[in-house]
């Protein structure tokens, strides 16, 4: 049973492209990257003021870092929290407000000093989500004997998926699924692979939403409550999962290929030498079938 002392941990992973979120404040002026911001501190404020114990930790998935915005490195140098945090003088919970200044003051900071250099515009989700493991890992260690932590990521995604990043992913979901740590999925523009199958592999929740513009009410409606609270929600129903794996030569998504038998890469194409483990496949050939000769008859 569930004790008060028990920690909630909620990470939420927001994808920051910055190439994505100009095209698409150009599409749909009314839905930035700071209406998403906004609704993100929704619902980062609201899982904190529900129970004193629960957590929360805000990572910006960028092209080329993944970075904390909460907490970030001033509030870890804090004296000890949100208990000696400087009130907002608006009647406001502190932590909420210490949070919210810091999450917007870290979206300055990224926005303003990264830079998309070369080919390199895919958004490096795989990354984020290994950094959240991480940061789950450590907050458990953490804790008093006592205390137990249920703990959960919350993806934000706006670019397309990147095939390059299969592999990291898929291993960043087995982990996430070994440790009983839900992965929900918020998508905002063309259907995910990769997260359809984290949230169907560790038991999250999937959902595109139809209306950007609404996306703090679908995160109240859907992803704010944990897993026990979700038995007794109406939810959405669940997405299919498209469970096509990325070819390791050429990282397209494929439905039939070839499988090394030692190390089970995927190929879209035969070889016959495995690319990752340089084992060599001995292939029977057909045998070839030589001609009989003609027995020459003898003269009578």
């Amino acid at each position: 049973m569930a004790s008060e002392d028990d920690v909630s941990l909620l990470v939420i992973v927001v994808d920051v492209n910055p190439i994505w979120w100009g095209q698409q404040a150009q599409r749909e002026p009314e839905f930035t990257l700071s209406k998403c911001l906004d609704a993100v501190m929704v619902v980062g404020n609201s899982h904190m003021a529900m129970t004193r114990t629960n957590k929360l930790a805000v990572i910006a998935s960028h092209c080329q870092d993944s970075h904390f915005l909460f907490p970030s490195k001033s509030w870890r140098a804090g004296d000890s929290g949100g208990d000696d945090a400087s009130s907002s003088g608006d009647g406001k919970y502190e932590l909420l407000s210490v949070a919210n200044n810091l999450i917007a003051e870290e979206i300055r900071n990224v926005m303003s000093k990264t830079e998309v250099r070369g080919n390199s515009t895919d958004t490096l989700l795989a990354g984020s989500l290994a950094k959240a493991l991480c940061y789950i890992h450590r907050v458990s260690k953490e804790l008093d004997v006592a205390q137990e932590m249920k703990s959960r990521i919350l993806v934000i995604k706006a670019a397309e998926d990147c095939a390059l990043q299969y592999m990291n992913f898929m291993n960043v979901i087995f982990a996430a699924q070994k440790q009983n740590i839900l992965i929900d999925a918020c998508v905002l523009d063309s259907d995910s692979g990769l997260l359809q199958q984290a949230c169907d592999i560790t038991g999250g929740l999937y959902l595109k939403i139809p209306q950007k513009i609404a996306l703090a009410q679908y995160l109240l409606w859907v992803f704010l409550p944990d897993l026990e609270q979700r038995s007794q929600l109406v939810l959405p129903p669940p997405a299919h999962v498209d469970y096509r794996a990325a070819c390791f030569c050429h990282r397209n998504l494929i439905e039939i290929g070839y499988v090394c038998s030692v190390c089970l890469s995927i190929f879209c194409n035969f070889s016959p030498i495995c690319t990752t483990c340089e084992t060599a496949f001995k292939i029977q050939l057909p045998q070839m079938v030589k001609p009989k000769k003609k027995k020459l008859k003898q003269p009578t």
